[in-house]
């Protein structure tokens, strides 16, 4: 990337704009670049040469079904980046008829052989989701490799949180890397648990924020 366009995106990364059904396209194809290499993404998906297309259709069936609907997804006008938040209250079992149509891209993304590990990994993430508190979940955070380590997840952070804190809401979110704790931890959050889906998954780092004032 030039300077100027890390420029760009680094200004539109502190004011981003929502994504629309528009959107989706460009939205999937930055979340899919951006968890290539994710530990949690690396275990659950199939491990053959359709994983970068199952990868990319996986988010835009996330994207069409709950991110959209339910939550509110960001991103600077150039691309690159993209924040999912969903608030608590729309979290819980799903209709049958959306677990249904979901199956079929889930199932490509993970192959038969990799199918429980996804059932594991969700059923585990239910259990130790706080949801006896509201709050806003930041659900995804992703940077495109090229514009990683710029300084444009903590400018998305930082502009979903000035969000989360003008509605006086507490914030949860599960981090797959360790490295990425300590980022999250100088915004605020704290770690409350960790755990791993199954014996041989890699480990989940549950953070928690608590509400806070909004900064005038």
């Amino acid at each position: 990337m030039t300077e100027a366009e890390i420029e760009a995106l680094r200004r539109g990364a502190e004011t981003p704009a929502k994504a629309s059904p528009a959107d989706i396209a460009a939205v999937a194809d930055d979340l899919s670049a951006a968890f290539k290499d994710d530990p949690q993404f690396d275990w659950f998906m199939r491990d053959d040469a359709r994983r970068p297309a199952e990868r990319l259709k996986f988010f835009r069936m996330l994207l069409s079904e709950i991110a959209l609907p339910d939550g509110v997804v960001t991103r600077p006008l150039t691309g690159g980046a993209v924040s999912i938040w969903l608030p608590s209250e729309a979290l819980g079992p799903n209709p049958i008829w959306q677990e249904l149509r979901a199956l079929p891209s889930i199932l490509a993304a993970t192959g038969f052989a990799r199918f429980g590990r996804i059932v594991a990994m969700r059923e585990a993430m239910d259990k130790h989701h706080p949801m006896a508190r509201p709050h806003a979940y930041l659900w995804f955070l992703g940077v495109r490799p090229e514009a990683q380590g710029l300084g444009v997840g903590s400018r998305m952070l930082a502009a979903g949180l000035k969000a989360v804190d003008e509605q006086g809401r507490h914030a949860f979110l599960e981090s797959s890397n360790v490295a990425n704790v300590p980022l999250y931890r100088r915004f605020g959050f704290e770690v409350v648990e960790e755990y791993r889906a199954r014996p041989d998954a890699p480990p989940i780092w549950a953070m928690w924020r608590e509400a806070r004032p909004a900064q005038a």
